[in-house]
């Protein structure tokens, strides 16, 4: 995984995968936090990013995904466990397969995120996107951008509030 750690600051390399359905986001969080974002995970060294997208969702959710396009290049800056941290983060649009029961879920559905000491169960929900003002979403700017995809890929740099 492309992460450096010091004391007291981190930098994380990051790939995303925006999936909509139906007016509806797919979001996670870990269990133990109060907070959605976009499934996704962290490139390993040599990755091609799309790559990346595809194996974290066959490892998180076991399914199949076909990445469509770039969205947003996003520097994001945010403080997390007292870590301020520099992610630099590739959101990709993605669709499941037309098939998959995930996109006919209508409540809360598991997946797992393997950590080198631990597994984190992850908590996946959709979310229409006029709800998205309802909930805490990081980075923050998704509450907006996810409504008005952009045409052409966006560079975003973007500090949210300490988490």
């Amino acid at each position: 995984m492309i992460t450096f750690k010091s004391e007291r600051s981190a930098f994380n390399y990051r790939i995303v995968g925006v999936a909509l359905h139906e007016g509806r986001v797919l979001l996670h969080k870990g269990e133990s936090e109060d907070f959605w974002t976009l499934p996704g995970g962290r490139a390993e060294l040599g990755e091609p990013a799309t790559e990346t997208l595809k194996r974290e969702m066959r490892e998180e959710l076991e399914v199949e995904v076909e990445i469509e396009r770039l969205l947003w290049v996003v520097e994001n800056f945010f403080t997390y466990l007292d870590r301020s941290w520099h992610e630099l983060a590739l959101y990709f649009l993605m669709s499941l397969p037309h098939d998959s029961a995930l996109q006919k879920q209508t409540s809360p559905f598991y997946g797992y995120e393997d950590l080198q000491a631990e597994r984190m169960l992850l908590i996946f929900e959709w979310h229409p996107l006029d709800s998205l003002d309802n909930i805490t979403l990081l980075p923050s700017f998704l509450k907006q951008g996810l409504k008005a995809l952009p045409d052409q890929p966006k560079h975003v740099v973007h500090t949210d509030l300490p988490i």
